[in-house]
């Protein structure tokens, strides 16, 4: 008999101050599946819109689920609805996963690699006002594959060729202080100037990728920029989004978050088809827990999935079953489930 979803609940649970309360739990068979924490508001869009149209969906079948969850969003393109039929394909998953009595990697490949390497963002210190010297080196012994650092540029300042040379400056510092190369985020604040002022300050090979520049997703800006620098995109492309144009640009990187773009199941299809491109895959860390299932999976397409320092052991914390890295590397438990599970509950 195949089991069907009886029932989706939103749970809010005690958090610290400015972190995300929300977990989503599925249940079938008497056995229940979890995904979170997220925001608020991705549970009020999980209640008010999708947990309808779950109700009743077979289990096994995640393919369908994912078509049921589209439908019900229709044509909505906004960042709720893309990360709430992540969560509610997530906590699938983690359902799909207990029934079967294996992890989620299990499920997504025959013999998935139980170490699952890491590296290392730390996007809260600002490394363009004085170089943390000590705390870059205690990072850099850490053994992560390789470590990210922010670079935002300054929205206050109107000499835009200094700001540039700044920023320059910083990615030389860190790089004495590493004896090789990092990567650097400039988190969306940046524009195809400012981009251009900044690399002809630096030598482009002097980094692994520049992530995110552009505040929006703008193909054709990214499409030029990428001729000229290592880049790195993917956070944000959502559920709805052409996935085959961003795949398309001549990328270093391709950091999709796997709750954002519609959860596990369109991740697989994302993954294959990056792969297929020859374009590597280094999942953002905001999606950790999944994120590792995926990379144990495939580990031909994805080297390594981000660990944010700042905020991941926090998150953690949150779960039953918290997920500590050693020397830049997370065994993926052989338990049953996703790992997503809160501890309260």
């Amino acid at each position: 008999m195949v089991a069907k979803i009886r029932d989706v609940r939103v749970v809010t649970t005690e958090a610290p101050s400015g972190e995300d309360d929300t977990f989503v739990a599925l249940q079938a068979a008497e056995t229940i599946g979890w995904y979170g924490p997220v925001t608020a508001e991705i549970g009020r869009y999980v209640e008010a819109i999708l947990a309808q149209a779950a109700l009743g969906e077979p289990v096994n079948d995640p393919q369908r689920l994912q078509a049921a969850l589209r439908t019900a969003t229709r044509a909505d393109t906004s960042v709720a609805a893309s990360w709430a039929v992540g969560v509610m394909d997530c906590a699938a998953w983690d359902l799909r996963s207990r029934l079967a009595q294996v992890p989620v990697a299990n499920l997504l490949a025959a013999t998935p690699q139980r170490r699952v390497p890491l590296y290392a963002s730390w996007l809260s210190l600002d490394i363009t006002k004085g170089i943390p010297v000590a705390a870059i080196k205690r990072v850099n012994r850490d053994g992560w594959q390789f470590t990210k650092w922010s670079l935002r540029k300054d929205p206050a300042t109107d000499d835009r060729k200094a700001e540039a040379g700044r920023l320059a400056a910083a990615v030389r510092a860190v790089k004495t202080v590493l004896r090789r190369e990092a990567a650097f985020d400039a988190v969306f604040t940046w524009d195809p100037d400012f981009a251009c002022l900044f690399l002809d300050e630096l030598d482009s090979t002097s980094i692994r990728w520049l992530e995110d520049p552009l505040p929006q997703c703008d193909v054709q800006a990214y499409g030029a920029l990428a001729m000229t620098v290592p880049l790195a995109v993917g956070e944000r492309l959502l559920l709805h989004a052409d996935s085959e144009a961003m795949l398309g640009l001549k990328l270093q990187a391709f950091t999709l978050d796997v709750v954002a773009c519609g959860g596990l199941t369109r991740a697989v299809d994302l993954v294959t088809a990056a792969h297929t491109l020859g374009v590597p895959v280094y999942p953002h860390g905001r999606s950790f827990v999944p994120a590792v299932h995926l990379a144990a999976a495939f580990p031909d397409a994805i080297a390594a999935v981000e660990y944010r320092l700042q905020w991941e052991p926090v998150r953690q914390q949150r779960y039953a079953r918290p997920w500590l890295p050693t020397q830049g590397v997370i065994i993926v438990p052989r338990s049953p489930g996703l790992g997503a599970a809160p501890r309260s509950c």
